[in-house]
């Protein structure tokens, strides 16, 4: 269905392949340009601001506010972390080659935690840029997003390797199969309900986890969608982007799933975020940004 609710502000233009957002200490939006590198900044009274100076090749994805107020965001393609604080100011760690960093998140000892696709492990960044890698026991298996559970620990999807992982601060791993063979996991968020909620991009499928390792399955009513970045809601549900079939989706406390069509066919939504008021704020490839108000 198409809901009015739905808006979309023009942020970067074709090219700069907007793919994740977050809200900053500034109450600002910002968001990653995959595309171009670098990163940019939507304020509440509607200006945008970029700050390019990472190398096109960066690719930038995930974003999230550090323990130190600044915004932290992965480079996969150079194999680093890059920090930018409110005022502009950019810096950067740089990861073991190869890493290929994706997911990120702040963990509950305020290190940055990050998923390296590109070699199989998870790692620990300081705030003063110590790097601690933790090797995952798969091969290929391209760790993809990560969020904070309700046990301290962190989980992370799997993508190749058709699993939920969980690493404890100390580095012990344990993986949980999915029931669904190739089902492709992207993104995770830690639900309302105190699980794990995460997407099957290849195979249509919201999942969820439990603390102790319980997975159950929740087929999208269009399989072809290919889900792609989950984020909780304050009502306890989750709210996620259907890249394939340019929609928001929105799975509530009691499992009902709903979506909403975008005003712009083939915008390619991403990552999203839901801002306290409960606006839900999308980042889309096309080099702008949507916002609906439930």
């Amino acid at each position: 269905m198409t809901s009015p609710a739905i808006r979309e502000i023009a942020l970067t233009g074709p090219g700069s392949g907007p793919y994740a957002i977050t809200t900053g200490p500034d109450g600002a939006l910002w968001l990653t340009l995959a595309g171009t590198g670098g990163v940019a900044r939507l304020g509440r009274d509607g200006s945008v601001r970029t700050y390019r100076t990472d190398p096109a090749e960066s690719r930038p994805l995930i974003i999230t506010t550090g323990p130190d107020g600044a915004l932290w965001y992965t480079r996969s393609g150079d194999h680093r972390l890059g920090r930018i604080t409110v005022e502009g100011d950019v810096s950067s760690v740089a990861l073991p080659p190869g890493t290929g960093p994706c997911g990120l998140a702040v963990g509950p000892d305020d290190a940055l935690w990050y998923a390296g696709m590109g070699n199989d492990t998870i790692g620990r960044v300081t705030a003063d840029g110590s790097v601690t890698t933790f090797p995952l026991p798969v091969t290929g298996g391209f760790p993809s997003m990560l969020a904070v559970g309700p046990d301290d620990a962190l989980w992370f999807t799997l993508n190749q390797a058709n699993a939920i992982g969980r690493i404890d601060l100390d580095g012990e791993v344990t993986l949980h199969g999915l029931p669904t063979e190739a089902a492709g996991p992207v993104g995770i968020t830690l639900g309302g309900d105190g699980a794990l909620w995460f997407v099957e991009i290849a195979a249509g499928q919201l999942g969820r986890i439990t603390p102790d390792g319980r997975v159950e399955e929740h087929p999208l009513p269009d399989r072809a969608a290919r889900p792609h970045a989950i984020v909780a809601d304050p009502a306890g549900g989750c709210w996620f982007t259907e890249w394939g079939a340019n929609r928001i989706g929105h799975v509530d406390a009691a499992g009902r799933i709903t979506a909403h069509d975008l005003p712009t066919p083939g915008s390619e939504p991403h990552g999203l975020t839901v801002t306290r008021d409960g606006t839900v704020w999308v980042a889309l490839e096309i080099g702008a940004v949507a916002h609906l108000t439930p």
